[in-house]
């Protein structure tokens, strides 16, 4: 079976649909990965729930960081490849894989020895939240290099139009880590019980599985091979370039997550089972938004391989076709976070004090998914042009106003559902502005 989809030539959703169908999989699948820790993980405790929420945005974070990697190789690699340029195309996947290997191992020196300072962070009030907090921090991201390289290396697979394989290694990542998180959270078998660092554990001996698979199957593909010799120097002019197109994607993805780490610690003014019902919310919106990005990186490639071949035309068509989809995702997961709210936040959270809070969480952010959903695709349109600085830039102002809109609407009657409704109206002012800019960018190209 041909595993490489041809994004240059034939029907524009055809070709799209190839590609994003098996990445948007594998986004949900690997949302999947994280509600199976909560829901595990909620077994034991609302308490254990926000440890694992705390600690796991520095994951979320130092990820952030290795989008200069990813984002830098997927886009240059899918440019040569469309301009036929296949030893360039060698060249920024290697040296993609040597710079997040080395920014994998850096951070997770610094995440274990400044592990208390950074849960401090948070101004948690109970000890063992905070200890629990440490614990999975130094588990998670000392292991950082599985998920650092395994995101890259997903990232060359979608630029060459293979996103096929990576969406059965996380499949096999998923089943593992469906098995272990019961075994090593709650001691089933002959394993004891970890709590949280049994989610941890899962998720990393997961994560070491989906790379294995990975490097197993590019030794198949003739451009993915050669890009794995990572043992060989990469010149300057290419890390350069990695860095140029992938640093300000970077940049934004980690204010992102800092933005959100600094509305963590105001929600905790109001309670450490809070912060859990921010979690939990969050990591079961993304369904909606873990989706919308798998489709944005999916556009990154169709737009990057035919903007190298200068096929401008089809740019502008991959785009419109790929909104049309994402309005209609984002309508669906609108009524379902507003609809189903109290049912699905019920199964993550059992105590009976704070599912009211989570359900609300869910209808208020359930407002913006459409919105979010046209943002997100249209950032990966625009990175796949090599335009990432101008949707940085967009991204990181437009974020940036949560956090004076939480203290403003949270300090009102509203409480703390005014801090979810900053993210929401953020949201909606974002999905708007990305719309008409990438829509002015196609006027001047002046292509019907």
């Amino acid at each position: 079976m041909k595993r490489n989809i041809d994004l240059l030539h034939g029907n524009i959703l055809t070709s799209l649909t190839e590609l994003a169908v098996p990445i948007m999989a594998t986004s949900m699948v690997q949302t999947a990965y994280s509600l199976t820790d909560m829901a595990w993980i909620g077994m034991v405790g609302s308490d254990a729930v926000a440890a694992v929420g705390a600690a796991g945005m520095y994951t979320w974070l130092l990820n952030g960081a290795v989008a200069m990697a990813k984002m830098g190789g997927q886009v240059r690699v899918a440019q040569s490849y469309g301009e036929g340029k296949v030893d360039e195309a060698v060249e920024y996947g290697k040296g993609a894989a040597q710079l997040a290997i080395a920014m994998a191992l850096s951070f997770a020196v610094l995440a274990n020895v400044f592990a208390w300072q950074l849960v401090g962070f948070f101004h948690l009030n109970t000890a063992s939240i905070v200890a629990n907090a440490v614990i999975y921090l130094r588990i998670a991201c000392g292991m950082l290099v599985f998920s650092h390289l395994g995101q890259t290396m997903t990232g060359l697979y979608t630029a060459v139009g293979n996103s096929r394989t990576p969406f059965l290694a996380n499949g096999v990542g998923l089943a593992l880590n469906m098995i272990l998180d019961p075994m090593l959270i709650l001691g089933l078998g002959p394993f004891p019980r970890l709590g949280v660092a049994g989610a941890a554990i899962a998720t990393v001996t997961a994560q070491a599985v989906v790379l294995a698979v990975l490097l197993i199957s590019a030794r198949k593909d003739a451009i993915l091979s050669r890009q794995l010799r990572i043992w060989k120097p990469t010149s300057r002019r290419h890390f350069k370039s990695i860095v140029r197109i992938g640093f300000p994607t970077a940049i934004q993805d980690m204010i992102y997550c800092s933005i959100s780490m600094y509305l963590t610690r105001f929600v905790t003014s109001w309670g450490d089972a809070d912060v859990a019902v921010q979690r939990v919310g969050g990591q079961i919106e993304a369904i909606s938004w873990m989706t919308a990005e798998g489709f944005g990186t999916a556009i990154n490639a169709f737009t990057g391989q035919n903007y190298g071949a200068g096929n401008l035309k089809r740019v502008k068509k991959g785009y419109t076709t790929a909104a049309g989809l994402m309005f209609v995702w984002g309508i669906f997961t609108s009524l379902l976070l507003i609809f189903g709210a109290t049912p699905i936040f019920s199964i993550f959270i059992h105590e009976p004090e704070v599912i009211p809070a989570g359900a609300s969480y869910l209808r208020i952010l359930g407002v913006c998914e459409m919105f979010m959903c046209i943002e997100l695709m249209t950032v990966g349109a625009m990175s796949g042009l090599g335009r990432t600085m101008e949707a940085s830039v967009i991204t990181i102002i437009l974020t940036a106003l949560r956090i004076p809109m939480a203290i403003v609407l949270g300090t009102t009657a509203l409480g703390l559902d005014g801090v979810w409704w900053a993210l929401t109206i953020s949201s909606i002012i974002k999905g708007i502005v990305f719309f008409i800019y990438y829509q002015r960018i196609m006027h001047r190209w002046n292509v019907r």
